[in-house]
């Protein structure tokens, strides 16, 4: 007889098995929220990259107050308000700031600097001792932030 399973599995694409987000219920036994994964994760690195992760984190936050932390593809921090907005991964050289809908946004500061030559995405590479144009960096959220929710908007108008 198979012993019943303790724990809530995670939702999965169809024809994958990678887990699509984490999203523990605040409080809920044995498991911890997004925001705590990201202090985790932020403390776990314990060098340049979790300090900037911190920062970048602590900037999205002052650019927009009602963003909603989120755990997905296996321990990346997301930030979405009306749909993502951005991603925090980290590597060994870079820590990459991933704008979901980056090719529709106006850039003016130059602050994308990777994958520049897709059709959706747009991404900020920061490396050890790069500083951050904050003002520019939160002129990036807003902008993703109302094309979310310009988005969102026309969904629920096509919906009635």
């Amino acid at each position: 007889m198979r012993k019943p399973a303790t724990k809530a599995r995670p939702v999965v694409a169809k024809g994958t098995s990678q887990p699509l987000v984490r999203i523990a219920k605040k409080g809920a036994e044995g498991s911890d929220t997004p925001s705590q994964l990201i202090d985790a994760k932020i403390k776990e690195l314990n060098d340049w990259r979790g300090e900037t992760l911190a920062r970048l984190r602590a900037l999205i936050r002052q650019a927009d107050p009602e963003v909603t932390e989120t755990w997905k593809w296996r321990g990346v921090p997301v930030w979405e308000h009306a749909g993502i907005i951005c991603t925090g991964e980290t590597y060994k050289a870079v820590v990459k700031m991933t704008f979901a809908k980056g090719a529709s946004l106006d850039d003016p500061s130059g602050l994308f600097n990777s994958s520049l030559e897709g059709n959706v995405r747009r991404a900020i590479d920061i490396h050890e001792g790069d500083t951050i144009d904050e003002k520019a960096l939160k002129a990036l959220i807003h902008a993703a932030v109302a094309l979310n929710t310009s988005a969102s908007s026309r969904k629920k108008t096509i919906a009635k």
